[in-house]
């Protein structure tokens, strides 16, 4: 490392605590000969003669620089506890980094659309986050009627009536140890992005996903830890498809990246659906499998099933579909190489789709509940 140099730019200068900090580096820091009043530099360059300037910035320049840092994004509001209140400035928006949902991924989270002012089907996710907090060991903040109370005033506060509020339980902060025994207390974060709820009807390809799947103590735990799912989205756009579809060692279907799948079957009479035991339990599938019964009713389906459905099935069927909160409803109409049915749109999933289109407009309290702006 001979010759090695890094430069620092710094406010002040203090020579007794910059000597007491740990050098990252072998040969220690090279202390300048010539001390400026205002601005101190600190100066090393390697043997390629590179160096760059690192600036100790304000608090004031650190929330500059983060509003330039959030793009194009709509970051209403936010609510953390671990400052028990709400921003809406996005250069506050920020977690602590020895957050043990940032650092070794002891977090969970959910999400609720926001459509016309309602949040849609929030109690049924507030459930899931619970259930699935309970399974991480992660300890509630609040009582569950607190942390609808929150949720709820941070979308009011953000004046947002079309949306999705995303909302997360953590450790929470304390050090950046393995064990979460030495965190301060478990933490709540939430955060309302305005976005365009836009519906796109047109099939598209999904293939079947080459990474591993989750095993089913993780796969139903709806936790920060995504990386197979991201990285099985990345694998589905790299070949020109839409998502990937898990399979699981018995060669079962089991859901998506971030989506359950549905399939219409026997001559387009019976809409099935793989059971919930080994993936995560879709609040907008099981919405939709109760929508369905009105088309039994109207004999335009026989029956609604959840049951086990092979790969060879899937293929076989008449329609399939992918479900999820952002879609609601996509239809597939090639999986692999093979097409799914006449290879576009089927009649099901466009009556799905407007049953759940519908059912967020005009549903009833069990699934919108009222944001009081």
């Amino acid at each position: 490392m001979a010759g090695l140099s890094l430069e620092f730019t710094v406010n002040t200068w203090n020579l007794r605590s910059l000597s007491q900090v740990p050098c990252p580096l072998r040969h220690g820091f090279r202390f300048p000969r010539r001390l400026t009043r205002r601005r101190t530099i600190l100066m090393c360059s390697d043997s390629s003669s590179q160096s760059w300037n690192v600036p100790v910035l304000s608090s004031y320049e650190v929330g500059e620089r983060l509003k330039l840092a959030r793009g194009g994004q709509q970051f209403l509001a936010m609510y953390s506890s671990v400052v028990d209140g709400i921003t809406t400035d996005p250069a506050a928006m920020v977690l602590p980094l020895d957050d043990h949902m940032v650092h070794r991924g002891h977090g969970v989270f959910d999400t609720a659309l926001i459509i016309n002012g309602y949040l849609y089907e929030l109690d049924q996710h507030l459930d899931r986050i619970l259930r699935s907090a309970s399974m991480a060991k992660i300890p509630l903040p609040f009582d569950r009627e607190t942390i609808k109370r929150i949720l709820i005033q941070t979308v009011s506060v953000s004046g947002c009536r079309d949306g999705s509020l995303r909302y997360w339980l953590s450790a929470g902060p304390g050090d950046f140890l393995l064990s979460p025994s030495q965190c301060l207390k478990p933490t709540l974060y939430a955060i309302v992005i305005k976005t365009n709820f836009a519906i796109n009807p047109i099939g598209v390809k999904v293939v079947t996903s080459s990474i591993p799947i989750k095993p089913p103590e993780f796969a139903t735990v709806k936790s920060v830890n995504y990386l197979p799912n991201v990285l099985s989205q990345m694998e589905a756009e790299a070949k020109g498809a839409y998502a990937g579809i898990w399979v699981c060692k018995d060669g079962f279907i089991a859901e998506g990246p971030n989506m359950n799948v549905a399939f219409v079957v026997n001559g387009g009479k019976e809409l099935v659906m793989p059971r919930f035991d080994n993936v995560l339990s879709g609040c907008t599938a099981k919405r939709t499998l109760t929508l369905a019964e009105q088309l039994v009713s109207k004999g335009i389906l026989k029956s609604v099933k959840v049951m086990d459905v092979t790969v060879e099935d899937g293929k076989k069927a008449d329609e399939m579909m992918l479900i999820g909160s952002g879609m609601p409803i996509r239809p597939v109409i090639q999986w692999d190489e093979e097409f799914i049915g006449e290879g576009k749109e089927g009649p099901i999933a466009k009556a799905l789709l407007d049953l759940l289109l519908e059912d967020m407009r005009s549903g009833p309290p069990s699934v919108r509940v009222l944001v009081p702006y």
